[in-house]
């Protein structure tokens, strides 16, 4: 990733929020900048006062890439992925993380706290991070995902 992608944005609703702590915390070990969209505590809040101004943000060319956690990670994903630009991929294993990068050019990685070790995670966030697009015959169909112009 260029430098502007060193600077990401993360977010979690309450379910989500120990993991995303934890994620924090590895992603400023591993030499990123985050900005933390919350929320900043276990108190119920609803995910998508979280997630909207983070896709927005992305969606706007802000952040290159984004981590969003939820307990299922269903909920988060389904609200960033309502930004044209965001690209959002709910995964559950590296294999899947690797190809929606790598054939989707996923900029958004959404994960389930429930269902995901801290380790698990890490393992997944590093590989969202560190594989690039293959473009080539996936470039097209990158390109339809958004919303077409009329």
């Amino acid at each position: 990733m260029n430098e502007k992608g060193k600077y990401l944005a993360l977010g979690s609703d309450h379910a989500g929020f120990h993991l995303k702590e934890s994620v924090h915390k590895f992603l400023i070990a591993s030499g990123y900048s985050v900005k933390d969209y919350g929320c900043y505590s276990v108190d119920s809040v609803d995910y998508p006062d979280v997630i909207h101004p983070l896709a927005a943000d992305v969606d706007s060319g802000k952040f290159e890439r984004a981590i969003i956690i939820c307990g299922s990670g269903i909920g988060v994903s389904m609200v960033a992925n309502k930004y044209p630009g965001v690209r959002a991929a709910l995964c559950c294993d590296r294999g899947k993380v690797e190809l929606c990068r790598l054939h989707n050019d996923a900029n958004v990685l959404a994960l389930g706290a429930r269902y995901l070790t801290e380790k698990q995670a890490f393992e997944m966030i590093d590989v969202f991070l560190n594989t690039e697009f293959e473009g080539g015959r996936h470039k097209a169909r990158v390109v339809k995902i958004a919303i077409p112009k009329e």
